[in-house]
């Protein structure tokens, strides 16, 4: 197990500065709560807007923010413990499906952006964290928005970074994918490891 793999096996939710990481909408603030909602995989009413709130505030047209690849460790846990109790919790069952669909939206962002010319990404998964990449501790939604009207938001190697890190961690979900291969979901994994 690599450095990257370590972290993202050690990496606990609250260790993230969730309110310091971008989305298409603003900031990442509310994801501890989406996961806490996620991991309990009781309610499924709650579950499914959850699971929405993460994804739909993940990628937008293609595009990935500074708080995905964060996001795509916790889904990639959250799959995990899904896959082990799809066969008894409903919740998790939908959570399994769900998340096969939106790896292979991730892992078709990486394809897309990395067929292009890009620069490396940064070493380690851990360094997108570095005070330098993060934002301001308070929020201000104009300060945010004036952020972007100034030119480069996030620098090559920061933005490539984004897709490189969130499809390593749908990588990350590799030995997970392959027990499912006999599952109600073998055909949406059968799709999702030939794109790996």
């Amino acid at each position: 197990m690599d450095e990257n793999q370590l972290f993202m096996k050690n990496l606990e939710v609250d260790e993230v500065p969730w309110h310091r990481l971008s989305t298409p909408y603003g900031r990442a603030t509310e994801f501890p709560k989406c996961f806490n909602i996620l991991f309990k995989m009781e309610n499924m009413d709650k579950v499914k807007e959850a699971l929405f709130t993460l994804e739909s505030n993940t990628e937008h047209q293609s595009t990935l923010w500074h708080s995905a690849p964060f996001t795509m460790i916790f889904l990639a846990k959250l799959f995990e413990r899904a896959a082990a109790k799809y066969k008894h919790n409903k919740a998790a069952h939908y959570i399994v499906e769900s998340l096969l669909d939106f790896f292979g939206l991730m892992v078709e962002c990486f394809h897309d952006i990395d067929s292009m010319e890009n620069t490396d990404p940064l070493e380690r998964f851990e360094d997108m964290l570095n005070e330098d990449y993060l934002w301001s501790e308070e929020y201000d939604e104009e300060e945010d928005e004036m952020r972007y009207e100034d030119g480069e938001v996030f620098s090559d190697d920061l933005f490539y970074s984004f897709y490189y890190y969130s499809y390593q961690a749908v990588v990350y979900c590799k030995p997970i994918l392959k027990h499912l291969e006999d599952s109600p979901f073998k055909d949406s994994v059968k799709e999702l490891l030939e794109l790996l």
